[in-house]
């Protein structure tokens, strides 16, 4: 496989983007929105250097990464000029947090009460306010992690346990997050994803005080279904920067 150009991976990036927000634009009326009220994070896990800086001279600027571990050393070798906002998009492992609220700027993957308490610890070691999602797993699969929110039934015992989080003075409640099995056809996610939005429904009526308005859903392989039912931000890397090493 030849090696592209630093310019050409930009040019590859570019064109990549243009068809990606074509598609937004025509998936979010479907949806009866506007596209720019939908954010495209920029999936880099497992990506060298190289390939964030040609996504951001495409002019990308919000990135997901999976590991703190593989993360923090780009982050600070990217802290410049450039306003760059870095979401945490992966579970995360309680020796992880302070890692998590010293580097990252969002956290998508908040899926047990443990990890809120460490993460509200640790930012007010640095006097900061984390916004977070909360993960729910609406799908029953065990390899997902999150919240039970696949049996409906069981989303009134779910109000507890949010409304504590949402008390801790540094951590910040913006909205949800879910990953659905993965299909070859994307539409086969819509059930989960329209799950997803009634769930987001209660809990604007049971807490009202708490902004539910984000919803972190959509990949690369379904984020046009996943605009159409709601999705506030988007999480794609392959669809950006082709196939992962």
């Amino acid at each position: 496989m030849i090696e592209l150009s630093f310019s050409e991976k930009v040019a590859l990036i570019e064109e990549n983007l243009a068809t990606i927000k074509t598609r937004m634009v025509k998936s979010a009326e479907k949806g009866g929105r506007e596209a720019k009220d939908i954010k495209l994070v920029a999936v880099t896990k497992l990506l060298p250097l190289e390939t964030i800086k040609a996504g951001i001279a495409a002019g990308l600027r919000d990135f997901g990464e999976n590991y703190p571990e593989q993360a923090y050393e780009k982050i600070r070798a990217l802290a410049g000029d450039e306003k760059l906002t870095w979401h945490m998009i992966g579970h995360i492992q309680s020796r992880k947090t302070r890692t998590v609220c010293s580097y990252f700027d969002w956290v998508h993957a908040v899926d047990r009460l443990k990890i809120a308490r460490y993460l509200d610890r640790y930012c007010a070691e640095i006097n900061r306010i984390m916004p977070i999602l909360i993960e729910v797993n609406v799908s029953g699969e065990e390899s997902k992690h999150g919240w039970n929110a696949w049996d409906e039934n069981s989303w009134p015992d779910l109000v507890a346990q949010f409304k504590e989080i949402s008390l801790f003075p540094h951590i910040k409640i913006h909205g949800l997050m879910s990953m659905p099995p993965f299909f070859d056809d994307p539409e086969k996610t819509r059930p989960f994803y329209q799950r997803l939005g009634r769930l987001q429904q209660f809990l604007k009526d049971q807490l009202p005080e708490i902004s539910w308005d984000e919803l972190s859903i959509g990949t690369s392989f379904d984020y046009e279904v996943a605009i159409e039912e709601g999705a506030t931000i988007i999480r794609l890397g392959t669809t950006i920067f082709g196939a992962r090493p």
